[in-house]
């Protein structure tokens, strides 16, 4: 005996929304964690300068030297350096009664980049605000 006669079957039908759903938080998911490994690969060239030299402030600048041994000297008179205190005073001595006096830093290409921030930081103790670098034209 057939009981559902007068009743129809309702048709199976697949719900695309949630696979929708655990798709996109598969994607995100994967996305988060996917770790990219060019940034380990990067070939950094460092720039080459070519200019013309600048203009020169009023007064003596005062001219610092350090060579990829970490050895500086403040106007071709070697200093030994023992902190940024003292050669922010070594500064200040070789500034004479100048205010703000132009360092200009001539720092070999293999000296470390500390080196270079150590004599920066040293000028700022000091107060001298204007520096600057020099650069060596490359041979064509």
């Amino acid at each position: 005996m057939n009981f559902q006669r007068g009743r129809n079957r309702e048709v199976p039908e697949i719900n695309l929304i949630p696979m929708i759903d655990v798709l996109l938080v598969i994607l995100i998911f994967l996305m988060v964690t996917t770790s990219y490994s060019n940034f380990a690969q990067l070939q950094i060239n460092l720039p080459q300068a070519s200019g013309e030299a600048g203009v020169s402030a009023a007064g003596k600048p005062i001219n610092v030297a350090v060579d990829a041994s970490e050895h500086y000297a403040v106007n071709n008179v070697r200093s030994a350096f023992n902190g940024v205190n003292d050669f922010a005073e070594i500064l200040r001595k070789s500034a004479g009664d100048q205010t703000d006096p132009t360092i200009i830093i001539n720092a070999d290409g293999k000296a470390t980049h500390q080196s270079v921030i150590n004599i920066m930081e040293a000028a700022r103790i000091a107060g001298f605000g204007r520096i600057t670098f020099t650069t060596q034209n490359q041979s064509k």
